[in-house]
């Protein structure tokens, strides 16, 4: 039986700290997509995402924090950082820097790598949770490991209802995609593009970004090479549906009866809808063509949630 899906108030904010702080699970909004809390001290709790998901234990995991202050509580925040914090938090920016030998976080979280992922929600639901628990929570998109990312309560509850203790609903996602994840050394390495862009990131701190290719090596969540998939079988950059196949469109490539990202080609509006557009259609067909997507801006991210979704599984 799902658990019922509870409407965003202070109040629930505190209700969701306290399940939290009992080792409970809470699927909390924000602005990018729905995340599967725990604390992010605790060891059985954030054991709890894993066993939820069906996640793999060497993909570590973002915790969240109300800011910069909480943050140096947890990893060594350098000059650099400081920068990109400024710029960019609250935000849909996650940066992976040194673990504090002291940080207390349970290892579950890092995956045993000597760097945390870290970020600063703009939502209000997650701070409102952050600020009374007085702790990191922990929390990956809140759906089974690979699959579709939720930007909806009604997706969580689909998903993971009866494994969640808690779904608070604060609306559908105003940015659609995970977060964009910067590796913050002497250098600025990208692990995964989101709707904050490296040409931002290099405006910002007046050094260039490298692109981590992919490679065996999980360094940070959103890495692996089949990720936010549906059950049905995609094929990129279709100009046409073939018979069988639902048809996601974009700007002028669509189709008759079509789901379109965005008739008027603005990729903010796209990636607000592709995952809730693909839940629609992963419903309802067992293939689905989706139209080309230009690989620039926001494009960028949209393209590498688009290619894991279709690597072979």
């Amino acid at each position: 039986m799902s658990h019922p899906i509870v409407a965003y108030s202070p109040e629930a904010a505190g209700q969701a700290a306290r399940i939290l702080s009992d080792g409970g699970l809470v699927a909390v909004p924000t602005e990018t997509v729905y995340g599967l809390a725990a604390d992010a001290t605790d060891d059985r709790a954030v054991a709890r995402i894993y066993e939820a998901k069906g996640r793999p234990s060497f993909n570590p995991l973002i915790i969240h924090v109300t800011g910069l202050e909480m943050a140096s509580r947890y990893a060594v925040i350098s000059p650099l950082a400081e920068t990109l914090a400024a710029a960019f938090w609250p935000g849909p920016l996650t940066m992976v820097l040194p673990v504090r030998p002291d940080s207390g976080l349970s290892t579950l979280v890092t995956a045993g790598l000597d760097t945390v992922a870290i970020r600063c929600p703009q939502s209000l639901p997650a701070q409102a949770i952050l600020a009374a628990l007085g702790r990191p929570f922990a929390a990956p998109s809140a759906n089974p490991s690979g699959g579709l990312s939720p930007t909806s309560a009604a997706h969580v509850a689909a998903a993971l209802g009866e494994k969640v203790d808690m779904i608070l609903d604060d609306g559908p996602s105003s940015v659609g995609v995970e977060s964009t994840i910067i590796a913050v050394g002497e250098t600025l390495t990208l692990l995964r593009p989101g709707s904050i862009t490296v040409a931002q990131i290099e405006k910002i701190t007046g050094q260039g970004v490298e692109v981590k290719e992919q490679t065996g090596t999980i360094l940070a969540p959103g890495m692996m090479e089949s990720h936010y998939a549906p059950k049905a079988l995609l094929r990129l950059n279709a100009t046409a549906p073939e018979t069988g196949e639902a048809f996601l469109g974009f700007g002028a490539t669509t189709a008759p009866g079509a789901l379109n990202l965005s008739p008027s080609g603005d990729l903010t509006e796209a990636a607000a809808n592709l995952f809730a557009f693909l839940h629609r259609l992963d419903d309802t067909a067992n293939r689905i063509a989706v139209a080309p997507i230009p690989d620039t801006g926001l494009g960028i991210a949209i393209n590498d949630r688009l290619r894991r979704a279709a690597a072979p599984r």
